[in-house]
């Protein structure tokens, strides 16, 4: 992957948790206050928006992470993903795949860890 690529990918990350964001603040607010779900699709936002930054970091690395970096968009989709869903539809169950995203946020960090002493290879 190159410094371009992840940027991109931050980028579009990026576009879709502001979007989100907003989304979910006005349009879906009723919806979210009726399930009382509100906080969980700002928690869903949360994480998204800081491991976007973190994914924009690392682009501008001379040395792509690239097992960090598929770890946090794995994380992004599956642990933001979930509670997005889960936020809309009120399935609760959903949020027994949560924590499988909070595990690819925990191996990227565990990763840029082992990474930082290396020599950046990754």
């Amino acid at each position: 992957m190159t410094s371009a690529s992840c940027l991109r990918l931050a980028a579009v990350s990026g576009f879709l948790v502001v979007a989100l964001g907003a989304f979910g603040a006005h349009s879906l607010k009723p919806l979210l206050q009726t399930h009382q779900t509100l906080e969980i699709w700002e928690k869903a936002v949360l994480y998204h928006a800081l491991h976007t930054l973190v994914l924009l970091g690392l682009a501008a690395q001379p040395s792509i992470a690239l097992g960090a970096v598929w770890s946090f968009v794995w994380g992004i989709v599956v642990f933001s993903g979930s509670l997005y869903v889960l936020a809309v539809t009120n399935v609760r169950w959903l949020g027994a795949i949560t924590p499988l995203g909070g595990v690819g946020f925990l191996v990227g960090w565990a990763w840029l860890f082992v990474m930082a002493g290396g020599k950046g290879q990754g």
